[in-house]
């Protein structure tokens, strides 16, 4: 199937391109600038990977969503919290509707190259703390680009029974260089080690059994995993 490949920069989503290499054919592709404070961290390793596969990169600029949108993920937000991924403090990095608005766009690139499958890094993990990464949504917005494109778009969510180990674990089978890919919602000039993003990051490489190749400012212990509500 002729696809295209949302790519952010980071570790799922580069790993996603590695893998729709393998199973697909690739038409390009995209990423999105759209005023996170790590956006211009990540977006080079983007480039950077589909440029090692002479595939066409589209970046998106929606900066509008900096401007109008209230979340501390953006750049005009407040400051990004540490702690584990799945605390409740996390949502203050939630963009609203940030994933509708991308695969919108996608979808219509997509159809408009002819190319009937767009190729998202969503996982298992995801859903935990971002309501358009949960499968009732991603269902909904399958549907939604499938029924409203010539086409018949189809969303691909390969790694959607996966948790961020077992991407880590595909990414080195499929020989992604890790070091060349960014995870920090802080953007700084190396990862944080406590946010979020970094504890997820940290946490994949030790559950793949994989050396983790990133710089980290901090070596703290892991906070634990917050307990589920029962």
């Amino acid at each position: 199937m002729k696809v295209v490949v949302l790519c952010s920069g980071g570790m799922d989503s580069v790993t996603a391109l590695y893998w729709a290499r393998q199973e697909h054919d690739v038409a390009a592709s995209m990423s999105f600038d759209y005023g996170s404070k790590h956006n211009p961290r990540e977006l080079p390793f983007a480039a950077e990977h589909a440029a090692s596969f002479g595939l066409r990169h589209e970046v998106v600029p929606l900066r509008f969503m900096d401007r109008l949108f209230a979340s501390d993920l953006l750049a005009s937000g407040g400051d990004i919290p540490d702690g584990h991924y799945e605390a409740e403090n996390m949502q203050q990095t939630v963009v609203p509707f940030r994933n509708a608005i991308m695969l919108s766009i996608a979808a219509g690139f997509a159809e408009s190259i002819g190319a009937q499958g767009l190729v998202i890094a969503a996982h298992g993990g995801d859903h935990a703390i971002y309501p358009d990464c949960r499968e009732d949504f991603m269902r909904a917005m399958g549907d939604a680009m499938r029924l409203g494109t010539y086409a018949n778009v189809q969303l691909l969510r390969p790694f959607i029974a996966m948790d961020k180990g077992e991407i880590a674990a595909l990414g080195g089978k499929l020989g992604v260089d890790f070091a060349r890919t960014w995870s920090c919602y802080k953007g700084g000039a190396i990862h944080c080690g406590k946010c979020g993003t970094c504890v997820e990051r940290r946490e994949a490489f030790a559950e793949a059994g994989l050396p983790d190749p990133t710089e980290y400012a901090s070596h703290d212990p892991l906070p634990p995993k917050p307990a589920k509500p029962c």
